[in-house]
C-alpha cells in the first residue's frame, strides 16, 4: 500500500502540474481571453513557473521511486516533500485568486500524509 500511495501522490502533482499549465495558459492563449501587457505576461509566467515547478518535482520523484524507493522512505525526502507542498499552498494563497490549485495541493498533501502513515 505504501509504494501505492507514493506512486499516486508524485503522479498526481505531475499531473496537476500539467493540467494547471494547460488550463490556465494554453487555453486562456487560444481563446484570446487576456490582451497583450505586462500583467498578462506576469500572469504567465507565474501560472506557468508553478505548474512546471510541480511537474518536474513529480517527474523526478517517480524517477528516483523507479530506481531507489528506498530514497523516499528517508526522512529529508519526506521533508522535503512536505516543504514542496506548503510552499506550493502558499504560492497559491498569495498569488492564486481561485480555489482549485489549493484544493489539488491539499489533495497532494493528503497523499504524502498517508504514505508517511503506512510506512
Amino acid at each position: 500500500m505504501h509504494k501505492i500511495l507514493i506512486y499516486a501522490a508524485y503522479s498526481w502533482l505531475a499531473f496537476i502540474g500539467t493540467m494547471h499549465i494547460i488550463v490556465d495558459v494554453v487555453s486562456q492563449y487560444l481563446r484570446g481571453t487576456r490582451l497583450p501587457s505586462p500583467e498578462t505576461t506576469l500572469y504567465w509566467g507565474l501560472n506557468i513557473a508553478y505548474g512546471l515547478g510541480q511537474i518536474v518535482f513529480g517527474l523526478l520523484a517517480l524517477l528516483v521511486a523507479r530506481h531507489a524507493f528506498e530514497v523516499l522512505d528517508r526522512w529529508p525526502a519526506i521533508a522535503l516533500s512536505f516543504a514542496a507542498a506548503v510552499t506550493w499552498l502558499v504560492f497559491g494563497f498569495t498569488f492564486i485568486e481561485y480555489s482549485e490549485p489549493k484544493i489539488v495541493i491539499l489533495i497532494f498533501i493528503a497523499l504524502l500524509i498517508a504514505a508517511v502513515m503506512t510506512k
